[in-house]
């Protein structure tokens, strides 16, 4: 497929990056600043846009992938204009990398709400709980929201992991946890074989 990733240097964004390579599809990277990222694959394209003109970076792409980071974004400006220049471009689908934030406890409250949330992580969640808001308003676009487990740390890839819809996944341990390389294999297998539109789901191990 042709994909277009931004965020492509972030924390997550890069191991999607790395993934998206590694399946041999071809990417091109949506950067602000050229340097920062080395053409070092044949499938790997660089395109340098700001989240006001996007559409023609997008343009001609199978999937959008966002790891754009909400956190960022104080208004919630940016995450629309991605959706806006989805659909201008005419894009298949957006896939956008979510966070635990919004998952749902038993009780049917959010993550995000409860009191011991690190207060440090707290504005960034909100911010991306406004995103996921804007996509579930979106009737146009075919969407997807990929929350990860409440830690989300580098690991091994074992290629394995557990889906949920809108409730946080815990092992038998009571953990909820999921590697950076195993939510990027997540994501890249949605973008392969869509399973989920306009819709959020969760995956952890």
């Amino acid at each position: 497929m042709k994909i277009a990733l931004i965020g492509s240097t972030g924390y997550v964004g890069s191991k999607l990056l790395a993934e998206a390579l590694e399946r041999g599809h071809e990417v091109t990277a949506i950067v602000r600043n050229i340097n920062s990222i080395s053409l070092n694959d044949r499938n790997l394209s660089v395109k340098v846009a700001d989240a006001g003109d996007l559409t023609a970076a997008l343009s001609g792409h199978d999937v959008v992938i966002s790891a754009y980071n909400p956190g960022a974004d104080s208004d919630g400006s940016t995450t629309l204009a991605i959706i806006e220049a989805a659909k201008r471009a005419e894009v298949s689908r957006l896939l956008v990398v979510g966070g635990a934030g919004t998952l749902l406890l038993p009780s049917g409250e959010r993550v995000v709400d409860q009191k011991d949330f690190p207060a440090e992580w707290k504005e960034g969640a909100l911010r991306t709980a406004r995103f996921l808001e804007q996509l579930e308003n979106e009737r146009q676009l075919d969407w997807v929201f990929l929350s990860p487990a409440a830690m989300l740390v580098p690991g091994e890839r074992t290629g394995q992991y557990r889906v949920g819809k809108d409730h946080l996944l815990l092992n038998n341990s009571g953990d909820s946890r999921i590697s950076l390389e195993d939510y990027a294999v997540a994501m890249l297998d949605e973008a392969e074989q869509p399973q989920h539109h306009r819709e959020r789901f969760t995956v952890a191990y």
